[in-house]
């Protein structure tokens, strides 16, 4: 049996999700079944030099109230390998712009007969205002600083592509925690599969209350780099912040960024990740981002076959009767 007609069949394991809002909602399971499936299809596609035909007649919308590149391409990318169609949606000059509601606008997209919708916008709890008013699937592209689930997603499953598992690892997330919606979904996913996180930045970007979920929180990356296997380092988004929490850039990256003197002092197999867009001389240098350890790209890469695995399990099961 080729894969198109064994995932159709509904080999997978089941999955219980009519939406993906956020990592914290899944199960460890589950999290598992998505990176496994991605893989799957990631070979399946021969890593996107071929097309599959599993969500065919579908229709998939990106809605995106923030400006986006990388994510909104990857979802769009990921609907048309599995054979869907794509309808975008910005909200410069759209009818929001005009007065419409937001709802309105939502429910007009979803009669011109669209089974999903990708939203991403600037306030926390969006796509689950949508989820209880549209009849199609919702999946959360990131809400505010709330989450952001397919990358997160994507993050662990780089790691897990470079290390075999997750279980035991130390992986720091490096950076603006407090406005990070990849920080909090990471988070999320790297508790339920046995990895130890710590979050690590500025007093002002990285709270202590942290420590109630269980995450290790640090205010010096030089005392955490030694034990960590993984380090994501987050953008700093100046964008999300009413007041400058650090007293310049320079004193920042003198802190925080991943320079070739750290590497010299980590693990001679660390993994350099970060989310982008990055901004070299800042979380990282250029031959760091380059450099041997980075996985960067690959990140990217992944991402693709992260949004057709959550795709493909809101929307092929349907088709299936699953």
């Amino acid at each position: 049996m080729d894969f198109t007609a064994e995932i159709s069949s509904g080999v997978a394991p089941s999955w219980r999700h009519r939406h993906l809002l956020g990592v914290e909602d899944l199960t460890g399971d589950e999290i598992t079944l998505v990176l496994d499936l991605a893989e799957a299809l990631q070979k399946a596609t021969d890593a996107g030099r071929t097309k599959l035909s599993l969500l065919k007649g579908r229709t998939i919308a990106n809605l995106f109230f923030e400006n986006s590149t990388r994510t909104r391409n990857s979802f769009s990318l990921a609907a048309k390998r599995l054979g869907a169609d794509t309808v975008e949606f910005s909200s410069s000059g759209s009818s929001v712009s005009k007065g419409e509601t937001f709802i309105d606008t939502a429910k007009t997209i979803e009669a011109m007969g669209v089974d999903a919708v990708v939203v991403r916008h600037a306030t926390p709890g969006t796509p689950h205002l949508l989820s209880r008013h549209l009849e199609g699937s919702i999946v959360n592209a990131g809400d505010g600083p709330h989450e952001h689930p397919t990358q997160g997603l994507l993050d662990l499953c780089t790691i897990r592509q470079q290390r075999g598992s997750l279980k035991g690892l130390t992986v720091a997330l490096v950076g603006d925690i407090a406005h990070s919606r990849t920080a909090r979904s990471n988070i999320w996913g790297l508790l339920k599969l046995g990895a130890k996180p710590i979050v690590c930045g500025p007093a002002t970007l990285v709270s202590k209350r942290w420590e109630q979920l269980g995450v290790e929180v640090s205010h010096s990356l030089d005392a955490i780099l030694p034990r960590c296997d993984v380090l994501n380092l987050l953008r700093i988004q100046f964008e999300r912040q009413s007041t400058r929490p650090f007293p310049s850039v320079h004193e920042y990256a003198l802190l925080y960024a991943m320079t070739n003197e750290r590497m010299l002092r980590s693990k001679q197999d660390i993994l350099i990740m970060a989310p982008g867009p990055i901004n070299r001389g800042v979380e990282l240098t250029p031959e760091v981002a380059d450099g041997p350890h980075s996985v960067i790209l690959k990140q990217v890469t992944n991402g693709i076959a992260i949004r057709m695995a959550v795709l493909w399990l809101l929307l092929g099961q349907k088709e299936n009767g699953l």
